[in-house]
Parts: structure tokens; sequence; C-alpha cells
């Protein structure tokens, strides 16, 4: 669900792709829900990558900060 860039984990679904993010999150022991709620993209009912204390946003998806510190 991710693709390598650099030393980075980029999502390859993009920015809109909510069914995806939903699934990776839901394979992700490391998910945490965002605090901040201006930050939430999604409903909170179902763990979203979107929603996720540990993604940052690039220009053409997000990258988990999480998933580089546990995969090469």
């Amino acid at each position: 669900m991710f693709y390598k860039r650099d030393n980075s984990f980029v999502f390859k679904y993009g920015k809109k792709n909510y069914d995806k993010a939903i699934e990776a999150a839901g394979l992700c022991k490391n998910f945490v829900l965002d605090k901040d709620e201006d930050e939430l993209i999604t409903s909170t009912k179902k763990n979203s990558c979107y929603n996720c204390l540990f993604r940052r946003w690039c220009s053409e998806s997000f990258i988990c900060m999480k998933k580089g510190m546990y995969e090469s």
C-alpha cells in the first residue's frame, strides 16, 4: 500500500482513496488517531491512515512516519 521514496514510505493511493486508507490502517499496528480535530479528514468510526497522528502530507499523498521506522 506504500512505496519507498528515499527513506520515506508514501501511500500509493493518493489523498482521496478512503477505502484503501481504512484498509491500510486496519493492517497497521502503529495507528494512533490524531488528537487535533482540525487535522481529521474522515469519520472516526473506522481507523483511517488519513486521520493518523503519524501521517505527514506531501504533494501527491502522505508519508507514514512510523512505517519507515520499522521497515526497510
